[in-house]
C-alpha cells in the first residue's frame, strides 16, 4: 500500500477514554506503538477525552506543522461528529469539518474508523479466527453460519447504528454466509437470544466495538446467555465469560473479540488519515 509523506506530520490517535474500565484505553495505545513502528509519521500521540493525557494537552505539546487527529471511534455518532470536534476549534465545512490553521500549523479531522468500508474485512477476520481458534467439533463453513454483527445502538442518535448496518449491507453481497445481521444492546433487534432465530445451526457473533470494556468482556456474553454469576465468576479467573463455542437452543454459538482490537485497524486509519490529507 502506498503511503503520502507525512514525514512532517503527527498523528494523534483520539479515544473516549474512561476512568472506570482501563481495557478501554489499549486499543489507543496498541495502535499508536504499531503505527510509530512503522515510521510514517514525525510523531504519533496518544490522547483522550475522559482520561489522561487529555486531548487538549496533548495537541498543545506538538510541534509538527501538520497534525491529524484521528477519533478512534465506531460510529459518526455525537461524540465524534460533535462534540470532539467542536471542542478542538474546528467549523463544519462541505463534507466534514475542513482544516484548522492555527499558530502556521494546520490541523486535520478524520472521520471515524467504523465508518469505513475497510472494516469489512477487520470484521471478516474476526468472524473466520474465532472458529479457527476454536474448531470444536469441527470449524464450521460460512456457507453453514449465521453471522450476527453486535453493536450498541441508542435512540439518542441516529447515526449510532448505521456502520453495523452498513457492514451487513457489504458482507451480505459478497455472499459468504448463510445470513447476515445487524443486532443491538440497546435497540432492536436484540443481541438477546439473536442466535435462536438463525436457520443455521452455526453461529458467529462479532462485536463491533473498540475496546474489550465491559459490554464486550460481559454485558454482551450476558445478553447471549451466560449467567451473569457465572460471568463474573469466569473473568474473575482470568477467563472470557463466553466459552467457544457453547450450545444455545441447538445452535453452536461462537463469540469473537471487538474489531477495535484487531491489528488491521492501523490500515484503517491511515486510510482516514489520507481522505483528511486530501
Amino acid at each position: 500500500m502506498r503511503h503520502e509523506d507525512y514525514s512532517d506530520a503527527a498523528l494523534v490517535l483520539v479515544g473516549h477514554g474512561t476512568t472506570l474500565n482501563a481495557g478501554s484505553a489499549v486499543p489507543v495505545f496498541q495502535h499508536a506503538a504499531e503505527l510509530r513502528r512503522r515510521g510514517l509519521f514525525s510523531a504519533v500521540r496518544e490522547a483522550f477525552w475522559k482520561q489522561e493525557p487529555r486531548v487538549e494537552d496533548v495537541l498543545a505539546t506538538v510541534a509538527e506543522e501538520r497534525v491529524f487527529i484521528a477519533p478512534l471511534l465506531i460510529s459518526e455518532g455525537y461524540f465524534g461528529e460533535e462534540i470532539l470536534p467542536a471542542a478542538l476549534g474546528f467549523e463544519r465545512a462541505e463534507g466534514g469539518w475542513g482544516l484548522l490553521n492555527r499558530e502556521n500549523r494546520q490541523f486535520y479531522y478524520c472521520q471515524p474508523i467504523g465508518a469505513h468500508d475497510r472494516m469489512t474485512e477487520v470484521l471478516l477476520a474476526r468472524a473466520r479466527e474465532v472458529v479457527e481458534l476454536h474448531p470444536f467439533p469441527r470449524a464450521p463453513k460460512p456457507g453453514d453460519t449465521a453471522l450476527f454483527i453486535a453493536g450498541h445502538g441508542t435512540g439518542r442518535n441516529e447515526n449510532s447504528r448505521q456502520p453495523v448496518e452498513r457492514q451487513v449491507e457489504l458482507i451480505r453481497k459478497r455472499q459468504l454466509y448463510a445470513s447476515v445481521h445487524g443486532v443491538f444492546m440497546e435497540e432492536e433487534p436484540s443481541i438477546a437470544g439473536c442466535w435462536a432465530g438463525a436457520e443455521s445451526r452455526s453461529v458467529v457473533v462479532v462485536p463491533f466495538f473498540i475496546s474489550e470494556g465491559l459490554h464486550v468482556r460481559e454485558d454482551i456474553p450476558v445478553l447471549l446467555g451466560t449467567p451473569e454469576r457465572i460471568a463474573r465468576q469466569r473473568l474473575a479467573n482470568g477467563q472470557p465469560a463466553w466459552r467457544n463455542p457453547s450450545e444455545r437452543g441447538g445452535k453452536l454459538v461462537w463469540y469473537s473479540g471487538s474489531v477495535g482490537t484487531h491489528p488491521a485497524v492501523a490500515d484503517v486509519i491511515l486510510e482516514r488519515v489520507r481522505e483528511a490529507a486530501r
